[in-house]
């Protein structure tokens, strides 16, 4: 009794472990066909108070703020424009997957003439257009810029990025992507890590989930899903079964580090066959004393500075070979790694020495 006991309370504690790194399958695939799309526009800014472009600089500027005073049904030609509070600007948005008319998605503004700041500014209604030609929506509203600039005679102080800013739900969609979700029999879900392991794992689930057969894995990246064996209403109804069930995702043993900041991520996976290490450090010093020479008394001579620089280099004495024992999980890995003692940006020299000798068994991948 008491083995079963055990046994039983053994089987709770993996399945509970699992469970903890097990992750919804919607935050492992793209779904196949439900996707956004890129928009792109070209706009003016305006009511800018006096940083916007610089006409003589930027003539793209004049020209589009000629066009839409034109079809404001102002006649501006022949005339020279110089004002300073209007910005020349590239709108971009995402038009989300199943996007309805009259909805509305956000958008960034961005200058591209020689403005210095959008703080502000008012974007003027701009069509914004997809790969196709197509206008999908337009945009206009209130930017929040984001950064601040402020400018006086003698210089000026810019924190953040002023010259580019958001405008909440700033379009409202006028044109609907032409697809028919509803009609599909099969869809594809697409690994945004592709892994044979996790498809394995994607299948067996999703088949578990529905007790038949409903899922296959293509390739290490794609998993295809048979709607009409699900046996439910529509493709949304199978989607909305399907992107809840949890998987326990596999990825390569990694090692990540950006020498700029001196920051090292490593993955759970990655394992450290024993080494001995040594590690040294060189120190550079210099130092000036420039000596003042004076010219004999009652001669012509003049006064001059000699430089004289004194250079020495010297190198710390280390406590010479460390050895890293193996680790068999990352937590013995740190603690080998830990033992050397040594800076974040030691570390990533010696992590490099480590992987050059074969004893790092992880992708290393600097930044």
């Amino acid at each position: 009794m008491t083995r079963i006991f055990l046994a039983l309370t053994m089987l709770i504690c993996f399945a509970g472990a699992a469970l903890a790194n097990s992750i919804r399958i919607k935050d492992l695939v793209e779904f196949d066909g439900v996707r956004g799309n890129d928009l792109v526009g070209y706009g003016l800014v305006v009511g800018l108070n006096g940083t916007g472009d610089g006409l003589r600089n930027a003539p793209f500027t004049e020209e589009i703020m000629s066009g839409i005073l034109e079809r404001l049904g102002v006649n501006v030609t022949g005339e020279q424009f110089r004002p300073k509070n209007v910005a020349a600007v590239i709108v971009t948005a995402s038009l989300p997957a199943f996007a309805r008319s009259g909805g509305r998605v956000d958008v960034t503004v961005s200058a591209i003439g020689d403005a210095k700041s959008l703080l502000g500014g008012t974007l003027v209604m701009t069509p914004l257009t997809a790969a196709d030609g197509e206008i999908y929506a337009v945009s206009q509203g209130t930017i929040i810029a984001g950064g601040v600039s402020a400018t006086g005679e003698a210089g000026s102080v810019v924190q953040g990025v002023p010259t580019a800013g958001v405008i909440p739900a700033g379009a409202r969609v006028e044109r609907e992507v032409d697809f028919d979700f509803s009609q599909m029999s099969q869809l594809r879900l697409a690994l945004r890590s592709p892994d044979f392991t996790t498809a394995a794992r994607i299948e067996a689930a999703i088949n578990g989930e529905f007790n038949r057969p409903v899922a296959q894995m293509l390739d290490a990246g794609t998993v295809l899903l048979d709607i009409d064996a699900t046996q439910l209403a529509s493709p949304a109804h199978a989607l909305s079964v399907v992107e809840n069930v949890r998987v326990a995702p596999e990825q390569r043993a990694r090692v990540i580090v950006d020498q700029a900041s001196g920051t090292i991520v490593m993955g759970r996976d990655v394992r450290i066959s024993q080494v001995a290490v040594s590690q040294g450090n060189l120190t550079l010093r210099i130092q000036e004393t420039p000596t003042v020479v004076q010219p004999n008394p009652f001669s012509e001579g003049e006064t001059m500075v000699v430089p004289r620089t004194q250079v020495a280099i010297g190198e710390e004495e280390g406590p010479g070979l460390a050895l890293v024992e193996g680790g068999v999980n990352l937590s013995e890995v740190i603690s080998g790694l830990n033992a050397l003692g040594v800076s974040p940006r030691d570390m990533i020299d010696i992590l490099k020495s480590i992987k050059a000798a074969g004893a790092l068994h992880a992708e290393f991948i600097v930044r």
